[in-house]
């Protein structure tokens, strides 16, 4: 049985990562867990975060392991990785942006600040533990970046990138009313959520209720931050699977789903 951990990892120590694992049965894949932060990911497990602790994603592979019985195999992470320090834009971040910019999924910037540090210690961490940093395939276990802009388009068959994040609902839809707004996003959340159930089934289940009148923005990041994880463990199925492609060099690369490969509904 393989196993796929997915985190949609923030770029600063202080905002939460989303979490996501997927696991494979004779059925075929599935969700096993989902959570808005490493802490909230580790209590399913029942195994909580050591306090004072600083390296939550360690912990939370550790909890992951013990949902599973055994080691993960693939950890795909939503984050600026790199074999070297990262000071500026990457080859992997020219190279994404080339085949996706023109349809609005090009990477932001990294820096040497932001996630920097941040980065270089969640990497590190996984390689200590016998993850490595993967950047050409195929691949069979260790680490590898993903992000969820360029993938669901690939998922979707979508001409440009899905509108789904709460922060830019304005932009989407700039003459609607803030009702509107949000009921326009609730409606894409759920759209990709059944889209990812022909990755791994079992996501719609997983998902709270959000109720699109009512919720805080806590409470709508929190669900996004979730989705974004489940896209990430499902790019890590089809890298397991051979149905995405890096882009980059051998210093680092982002893996996108390969176009068409998308799997269509059981």
């Amino acid at each position: 049985m393989r196993a796929v951990l997915g985190i949609d990892a923030a770029w600063t120590a202080a905002q939460p990562s989303g979490v996501a694992l997927a696991v494979e049965d004779p059925a075929g894949w599935r969700l096993r867990a989902v959570a808005s932060s490493y802490s909230a990911f580790c209590a399913l497990a029942e195994a909580p975060a050591r306090p004072g602790s600083t390296d939550g994603a360690s912990e939370a592979l550790e909890a992951a392991n013990a949902l599973v019985g055994s080691p993960v195999d693939l950890v795909a992470v939503d984050m600026p990785l790199s074999r070297t320090p990262i000071i500026a834009r990457r080859a992997s971040d020219d190279a994404v942006s080339r085949a996706y910019g023109h349809r609005w999924a090009g990477t932001h910037t990294p820096s040497a600040i932001r996630p920097g540090p941040v980065s270089d210690k969640l990497r590190a961490s996984f390689e200590l533990k016998g993850y490595e940093l993967r950047t050409s395939g195929p691949v069979e276990s260790g680490l590898v970046e993903v992000y969820p802009h360029p993938a669901l388009i690939e998922f979707a068959s979508a001409e440009r990138r899905l509108p789904y994040k709460f922060g830019n609902r304005r932009s989407y839809w700039p003459d609607e009313t803030p009702k509107v707004r949000a009921l326009n996003i609730q409606r894409q959340m759920s759209a990709i959520a059944a889209l990812m159930e022909n990755e791994l089934c079992g996501v719609a289940a997983a998902m709270p209720e959000l109720d699109f009148e009512r919720a805080s923005g806590r409470e709508w990041k929190a669900y996004e931050d979730m989705l974004d994880a489940v896209v990430c463990a499902a790019v890590g199925i089809c890298v397991l699977e051979g149905r995405a492609v890096p882009f980059g060099d051998d210093q680092s690369a982002i893996w996108i789903p390969k176009p068409g490969s998308a799997k269509t509904v059981r």
